[in-house]
């Protein structure tokens, strides 16, 4: 087994999408398991000089007290979604995890995600304080393993929405709100994603909450010579809108609505079930649609936490359009799959693609990753097939390309950190 060069770092490592994520890892590892879902292993990408299973090493930050075995079996008692072995197999990394967890921060996650926090987390930091705290665990866990390169992957729950248009635009000047009272009003997620991109690591955001999105913090993404992407996996429904909404489009049929109704039991599913958590969600799934189409269908969107469900998630959908000769006609779909196990695969293809731009020294916005979220970073296209394009145009560049690894060192200031240490 090849010595781990590359690190992962969860954010959220003990929720259902990243235990799931890490028992498939390990499980592609031991050649357990085939590679249904993965978007890295289609032909197209076979040339790519992807990373191998065994080149990654993994860690997070966690709120919550739990163990990690433990939340991987909850997709066996509750979810009935995978094979109890899978994880037994996999309980001595897991728990070696666990030892590389460290406390996240709350720092305006909302009170849902604020009541499922350990007692420990610390609570009265300044957002300086909070990215120094943070970057003293990414540099620890990476060179307590050796690693050439760390992969910072959001994964935790949904934040609340938040306005960032009261933050400066470039990074000189917000980098000054972290001193002061709009600061505090970050948060969580652009914290941890100014923590990673500061130190040169690699930053993704599966989840709708505000991470790298502020054009200060993409910035400096290109001042240190790193890279970033982002927002909200696609999944489930919205993948299938993105696929279906060009096919009226392309056959000059006019949606009158499009109603969504999705229900879910797992951790997800509680925070979202506050509605100011759901805000987030809903603008995520819902603005795609009118940018497909070049207009504005009346839509509606919903959310529903039913907790008998587990990590099965199941959405109605029923589409209202007009047809030849003024004839109004209807398109109905229920899409039912389990939540963790439709996003798990993509953080994975995530993270060795991001790994491989690193390698080829690409810096900034990793716009060719568009058709894994459902609100891209810098792209306007929403069309999955033609998002699609672009990562299979990217990859035949990859072919011939001659590796590059920057070296600039970051210049935040460390002060903070280098006291803790």
């Amino acid at each position: 087994m090849a010595r781990p060069t590359i690190g992962i770092w969860l954010i959220g490592v003990k929720g259902g999408v990243a235990a799931t994520t890490l028992v498939g890892l390990c499980a592609l590892k031991r050649g357990a398991i085939g590679d249904a879902g993965l978007v890295s292993q289609l032909p197209q990408f076979a040339k790519l000089d992807l990373a191998g299973w065994d080149s990654f090493v993994a860690g997070g930050h966690e709120i919550r007290d739990v163990r990690l075995i433990d939340e991987a079996m909850r997709l066996v008692t509750e979810s009935r979604a995978i094979e109890r072995r899978l994880i037994e197999d996999c309980a001595a990394e897991l728990d070696a995890i666990d030892r590389r967890t460290r406390l996240g921060t709350l720092q305006n996650v909302g009170p849902t995600i604020s009541q499922f926090a350990a007692p420990g987390v610390p609570q009265d930091e300044s957002p300086r304080q909070v990215i120094a705290r943070l970057q003293h665990d990414l540099r620890e866990f990476q060179q307590s393993n050796g690693l050439e390169h760390v992969v910072v992957v959001n994964v935790a729950s949904t934040e609340p929405p938040i306005d960032v248009g009261r933050f400066a635009p470039r990074w000189e000047g917000f980098q000054d709100h972290l001193d002061g009272p709009e600061g505090r009003k970050l948060p969580a997620s652009a914290l941890y994603a100014i923590a990673a991109l500061d130190l040169g690591f690699s930053y993704i955001n599966f989840t709708p909450s505000l991470g790298s999105a502020p054009s200060a913090i993409s910035e400096l993404a290109r001042i240190r010579a790193t890279r970033h992407m982002g927002c909200d996996g696609k999944t489930g429904e919205t993948l299938l809108k993105s696929v279906l909404a060009p096919m009226f489009r392309s056959r000059n049929l006019q949606v009158l609505s499009w109603v969504g109704h999705n229900i879910f039991g797992n951790m997800d599913g509680k925070v979202l079930n506050d509605p100011v958590n759901k805000q987030a969600k809903i603008a995520s799934k819902d603005h795609l649609l009118r940018q497909i189409l070049g207009y504005r269908p009346q839509t509606l969107v919903s959310i529903e936490y039913i907790e008998s469900l587990g990590d099965w998630k199941t959405a109605w959908d029923h589409v209202h359009f007009m047809g030849f000769l003024g004839t109004p006609m209807t398109l109905q779909f229920i899409w039912q799959g389990c939540d963790s196990l439709l996003a798990a695969p993509l953080v994975l293809d995530l993270i060795r693609f991001t790994e491989l731009a690193w390698r080829r020294g690409q810096v900034g916005t990793l716009t060719f990753l568009a058709s894994f979220f459902k609100s891209p970073y810098d792209v306007q296209e929403q069309s999955f097939l033609d998002q699609f394009r672009m990562l299979e145009a990217w990859a035949e560049l990859q072919e011939h390309g001659s590796p590059q690894r920057p070296d600039r060192e970051s210049n935040f200031d460390m002060r903070e950190d280098r006291r803790q240490q």
